[in-house]
């Protein structure tokens, strides 16, 4: 019997879609993101690390989590530095998306995602949050998810409306408005996260930051830089991982590869030849 035609149809789309889908860059690194055990296990380890660090960050007056928080900051509120993206929110349907589709970023598509406010929860991360702020400590949640207008709504930021449905929805209990800011929300908010840090630092006593990305810890670390640079940066403040700074595992995106200069290969460390 001869297969029918939508079926034949169907049988060459699906052969097209898994064509495109292994040879896109983004395909190897999503899929760990997404099935692996260990991708679970780093995040979960990375926030039960954190939450065991909190006692000893709230007990010590001290201890602040930003090199640049250097006086008066003794008595204020304390609080803890979170991105939102691959930190909070798994946004890797985005990235399955593309590779899928063949597609790189699109701002248009990014922002679709974002206004169904339907991302999962990173593992481990909500736990964190609650606990933190059931322990009186405020959770900042400092995003380069950009405020722009969108067609159809009156909100003047309705990606900020957006996320805050979407970190009630993953079970983050206590969580207001004022505690998002995202990019371009107010002027000099740029992808450049310093001066939102630095905003930060005169209200509260500044506990721990967590993100996926070098520059939610530093700043200038995100363009002019060379691997061996913040290589040399993470040497450098190696008293701050797994004690003030808690990093997650994002190979799909970030500065660690917007930075290199093509082509990529250029940077891979191989076997040396023999003779």
């Amino acid at each position: 019997m001869k297969p029918s035609l939508s079926l034949l149809l169907s049988s060459l789309l699906l052969c097209a879609f898994a064509s495109q889908a292994s040879s896109h860059d983004n395909m190897n690194a999503t899929l760990w993101y997404q099935t692996s055990a260990e991708f679970k296990a780093s995040a979960i380890q990375t926030y039960q690390t954190a939450a065991l660090q909190l006692p000893q960050a709230i007990a010590d007056k001290s201890w602040t989590a930003l090199p640049n928080q250097t006086t008066n900051y003794q008595q204020l509120p304390m609080a803890i530095i979170v991105d939102i993206d691959e930190t909070i929110l798994d946004n890797s349907p985005t990235a399955a998306q593309g590779v899928l589709l063949n597609l790189g970023y699109e701002p248009k598509r990014w922002d679709q995602w974002v206004a169904m406010a339907a991302a999962k929860a990173v593992p481990g991360a909500v736990s964190f949050v609650n606990k933190a702020e059931a322990a009186g400590v405020k959770v900042l949640y400092i995003s380069n998810r950009e405020c722009e207008k969108r067609a159809g709504s009156n909100d003047s930021c309705p990606q900020k409306t957006d996320t805050l449905q979407n970190l009630k929805a993953v079970g983050i209990a206590k969580i207001d408005p004022s505690q998002i800011w995202l990019k371009s929300e107010q002027k000099g908010w740029s992808s450049e996260k310093e001066s939102r840090r630095l905003l930060a630092a005169k209200d509260f006593r500044i506990l721990m930051s967590i993100g996926d990305d070098f520059g939610d810890f530093l700043p200038d670390v995100k363009k002019n830089i060379t691997p061996e640079q913040r290589s040399a940066l993470v040497d450098k403040y190696q008293d701050y991982w797994g004690a003030k700074w808690f990093v997650l595992a994002n190979p799909t995106y970030g500065s660690w590869q917007t930075i290199l200069k093509q082509p990529n290969s250029q940077y891979l460390q191989s076997v040396p030849e023999t003779k």
